[in-house]
């Protein structure tokens, strides 16, 4: 009886553990990662062309500035995050037209992709491709879209994915 409870106390500790869901950005990738080289990522040389176009997408507006509302079909000399995702979602041909920050808590799949995750709550959108984040926020430095190997807390942030990544 004793050994029951222990092995049910112990299964019951692993469910709520995965129930969690990763805590960091980091811990939504398992796959062959990408990697940076001056600004720039590279692909993995497994990664699927819609990946391969979302990082080409993601590369060509590094270093862009911050501009709230900007990547929204209107003119501007900017992107903010929801833009950004946009942007890139929308030219490896994953999404059809630019989404707000919250609108991408319904994008897609749920939970983490095997190679792109959108993470997504009202007021802030961020991705990861091959384990490396894009993302506008000042974390790591700079505003607008950067990539970024650091990691970042998922807390509060619903997990989403293209459907077949």
């Amino acid at each position: 009886m004793f050994l029951l409870r222990l092995l049910l106390g112990v299964v019951l500790a692993f469910l709520a553990s995965c129930a969690s869901g990763p805590k960091t950005s980091a811990d939504c990738y398992r796959g062959p990662k990408a990697s940076i080289h001056q600004g720039h990522v590279i692909p993995p040389r497994q990664a699927p062309d819609s990946v391969r176009r979302a990082i080409a997408a993601a590369n060509a507006i590094q270093n862009t500035p911050y501009q709230y509302g900007g990547g929204h079909g209107r003119p501007s000399h900017g992107l903010d995050c929801s833009g950004c995702v946009s942007h890139v979602l929308g030219h490896a041909g994953l999404l059809q037209d630019p989404m707000p920050s919250k609108a991408f808590r319904h994008y897609g799949r749920s939970g983490q992709g095997q190679w792109i995750t959108v993470f997504a709550r009202s007021g802030h959108v961020f991705m990861t491709i091959c384990g490396l984040r894009l993302d506008t926020s000042s974390r790591g430095g700079g505003t607008g879209p950067r990539w970024s190997a650091a990691p970042r807390s998922t807390k509060g942030f619903a997990l989403r994915h293209p459907s077949g990544l």
